[in-house]
């Protein structure tokens, strides 16, 4: 949790407390400053790259609206958005992310940015993965881990990385749930910078988003190397949802929306296409709007359909609350 988001939690609980007190004044003055903040839980992926801050003060700079970041993985993203502890959220697991609206708690799904997954490894490649395939590096792995060559970090936090993973597993013919027990096989429970440096420190291998991984081997926290990366089952998409009024009555769902719009407007693209080239020479994490829309790579836009699209949308028409113009 960001320090602005505790000070705004605690000046809400002096201002309720002050209201035993005769401090009804006080509690309905604080009232409006409330309601123009946005509390947005985000994956730590999008966090760690420094995009966020770049974002927020981009679009600060011409609303009203205050923006307090919760810096999580997706599935605790998505806890705090059932709990009503935040007003929409931005993730990158899209099977959790139909679960979340198909509960009634999300619309207005939209996709915003991509990248890449990538394995990554010690830079001597001691167990011979490189340029593998996805499922030919895993049961590489695997063979090599058993026989105590190799060790694998995992996020292990419920996170849209782990859900990867655990899909990646699934599909080289292997239950991440059963690997658990493995001695080789480790999980960290911690967001995707603290789970490279673990990685680094044992001589290991994990997933990772490309951003993370850019700015933390830039700024020489790690050494590990790509050894296995692109691709369409690499394919890391990230959408913005907005929490639904019905669900959380208190939602500050028109700030949600304006954010929103904001993302994926030119200058919120144009952030994303940006961030990063000076430092690492390429962004680091690609804008998809544009991209979906003119189907100028079409390749990479059926990777993303294939991989977050439901029912041939980024957002289903039933999840959709007519309030915004994002689709048009």
């Amino acid at each position: 949790m960001s320090i602005r988001l505790t000070n705004r939690l605690l000046t809400l609980l002096l201002a309720i407390i002050l209201v035993g007190g005769g401090g009804l004044y006080i509690l309905y003055s604080q009232a409006p400053e409330a309601e123009k903040s946005l509390v947005v839980a985000t994956t730590t992926s999008l966090y760690d790259t420094g995009i966020l801050d770049r974002i927020e003060d981009a679009f600060e700079a011409k609303s009203s609206v205050d923006l307090y970041l919760i810096s999580v993985g997706t599935g605790l993203a998505i806890t705090h958005a059932q709990r009503g502890d935040a007003d929409m959220i931005l993730v990158h697991a899209p099977s959790k992310e139909l679960q979340f609206m198909e509960e009634g708690y999300g619309v207005d799904r939209k996709i915003i940015a991509y990248n890449f997954f990538s394995i990554v490894g010690p830079s001597n490649d001691p167990v011979g993965i490189n340029n593998m395939n996805v499922e030919d590096a895993l049961s590489t792995l695997i063979e090599k881990g058993r026989s105590g060559e190799a060790i694998w970090v995992s996020r292990g936090d419920d996170s849209g990385t782990h859900a990867k993973e655990k899909d990646l597993w699934s599909a080289a013919g292997y239950d991440a749930t059963s690997l658990r027990d493995e001695d080789w096989y480790r999980e960290s429970g911690t967001g995707m910078g603290k789970t490279l440096q673990i990685a680094e420190e044992f001589d290991a291998h994990t997933l990772t988003d490309m951003g993370t991984y850019l700015k933390y081997r830039k700024g020489a926290l790690i050494n590990l190397e790509v050894v296995v990366g692109e691709g369409e089952k690499l394919i890391n998409v990230y959408s913005a949802i907005a929490v639904s009024t019905e669900s959380n009555t208190g939602a500050n769902f028109v700030g949600a929306i304006e954010f929103i719009e904001f993302l994926v407007s030119d200058e919120g693209q144009a952030i994303f296409e940006s961030f990063g080239v000076d430092t690492y020479d390429t962004n680091l994490i690609n804008p998809a709007v544009k991209l979906i829309k003119t189907g100028s790579d079409p390749d990479t836009v059926e990777w993303i359909e294939a991989a977050a699209y439901f029912e041939g949308s980024e957002c289903p028409e039933r999840f959709r609350s007519g309030d915004t113009k994002i689709y048009d």
